[in-house]
């Protein structure tokens, strides 16, 4: 049953659809993790993440991501809810496609990672521009969060790298990215 998902929802993969492309792991050295070369031969993309961050002040930051190097702007859109207020905006103006992937900080709790998922929509298609989707969530002892969000890359070229970034401080060890190409 499960392989009939795609006649329902064809944006839906068959389990065995995903193929591993590429992993990435913090090392408390550096702030950025880069997938590039990543081949045009799939449908999509997804990025599996768990992950935190050594910034300090406030449990929770920003993961900011950008495609090809590209530093115009990404329109997104968030919805955000911490189990007792829940918040949507959107913007065009965002230099990275960020707001909508969030992890804890060094300042929360101890060994509190956050997670997520990031689809990359028709990557390799070179007739339109690109869309994301992603959704992200941390636990902090009872004040954790969940996001959901979408993103725009305003480009017809076909995405070959992606670019993780900490927001200005370091993936801090045990943060693990997974890069996934889903046959179409």
């Amino acid at each position: 049953m499960l392989n009939n998902i795609a006649a329902f929802h064809p944006a839906a993969a068959a389990l065995n659809s995903y193929e591993s492309i590429a992993t990435a792991l913090g090392t408390g050295s550096s702030g950025t993790i880069t997938f590039s070369s990543i081949p045009s031969t799939y449908k999509h993309l997804q990025i599996r993440y768990i992950g935190r961050n050594s910034a300090s002040g406030g449990a929770f930051a920003t993961l900011r991501m950008r495609m090809n190097g590209y530093t115009s702007t990404y329109p997104l859109h968030r919805i955000f809810g911490d189990g007792a207020t829940a918040t949507a905006y959107g913007v065009t103006t965002e230099v990275y496609i960020q707001d909508n992937m969030s992890m804890p900080t060094n300042t929360a709790a101890a060994n509190v990672f956050g997670a997520g998922i990031i689809d990359l929509l028709d990557y390799a298609d070179t007739n339109k521009f690109k869309t994301l989707r992603a959704l992200s969530g941390t636990d902090n002892n009872g004040s954790g969060h969940i996001i959901f969000g979408s993103g725009l890359y305003q480009e017809t070229t076909a995405i070959s790298s992606v670019t993780l970034e900490a927001n200005g401080v370091n993936w801090l060890t045990g943060s693990h990215f997974a890069l996934y190409g889903i046959k179409g």
